[in-house]
């Protein structure tokens, strides 16, 4: 959307590179507190820490935040959950890298901060309006962040059990399958709990779809674009980076692919696809 990109384009420079660094960081401090004084975490963790909207309607507006500090992942034993929990911070650690690369620094700060807030939204939600406290923790969090991932990246594999390759579509796809269960038989209160800790999401790729690629005059340009290729004299090349140059002619195992965010018709070698600066005409 137009107001969006004005948005990124205004407070750009303002966003936090390599925030998923400094979210794995909270995440390692707290598995530490866990795994040496797991009682004691809790107690604290629940009485200070955590998403309660009754005690933040009354002042301790900092559990927006340090909710945080509870890892993406807990073992039966403590060992257990040493091991599982550094594997689970190395591997959000890289998702959140990865979608930052992807996004940029303030695409993904945007998403991760109105994650964030959903978690908070769905908190007080459940307390005005069902009357229930809800202990949210980073799991719906974490979610929004891996489902992002397998949108992007589908065909990326994770070893399950460290043993069996699994795509992330269809990680995805189970995940979603268990949010789609607990909707259909779960209560209203859990069902609106859901709906709003995954609601950035949507909102996001709302926000950043370009939609001007469904107006009239785009889709004429594209109409004459491919009249263009009809004619095209043999030999030459049909596609060229818009950075390095390059074409299929220049290596067979060359891809070429269009910028879904750039205005106009500039397209890009897999070297340069993500790593190019986005092309945006200012509105006259």
């Amino acid at each position: 959307m137009k107001f969006f990109r004005d948005f990124e384009r205004k407070f750009y420079k303002y966003a936090i590179s390599n925030l998923m660094y400094y979210i794995v960081v909270l995440y390692a401090v707290g598995l530490i507190f866990f795994v040496v004084m797991p009682e004691m975490y809790f107690q604290v963790y629940t009485q200070y820490l955590c998403l309660d909207a009754r005690a933040i309607l009354h002042g301790q507006i900092w559990r927006a935040a340090t909710f945080l500090i509870y890892p993406p992942s807990f073992g039966m034993f403590r060992f257990t959950s040493l091991f599982f929990g550094i594997i689970a911070l190395f591997m959000y650690h890289n998702l959140g890298q990865t979608l930052e690369n992807v996004w940029g620094s303030f695409r993904f700060n945007v998403f991760f901060f109105m994650g964030m807030l959903a978690q908070v939204a769905a908190c007080l939600l459940g307390y005005l309006v069902f009357g229930q406290i809800w202990p949210l923790t980073t799991g719906f969090l974490n979610a929004s962040i891996f489902l992002a991932f397998a949108m992007y990246f589908p065909d990326a594999q994770f070893l399950l059990f460290f043993v069996l390759p699994v795509k992330a579509k269809w990680l995805a796809v189970a995940e979603c399958a268990v949010y789609l269960y607990s909707f259909i038989f779960g209560s209203a209160a859990d069902r609106c709990e859901l709906l709003v800790s995954l609601a950035n999401i949507l909102v996001f790729f709302l926000l950043t779809r370009n939609y001007s690629r469904y107006s009239l005059k785009e889709r004429q340009r594209k109409i004459n674009f491919k009249k263009e290729m009809k004619i095209r004299p043999k030999g030459a090349a049909r596609h060229k980076c818009a950075v390095c140059g390059r074409t299929e002619l220049d290596g067979e195992n060359l891809e070429f692919r269009y910028c879904s965010k750039c205005e106009g018709s500039f397209e890009y070698c897999q070297d340069h696809l993500y790593t190019h600066k986005h092309v945006i005409k200012e509105e006259e």
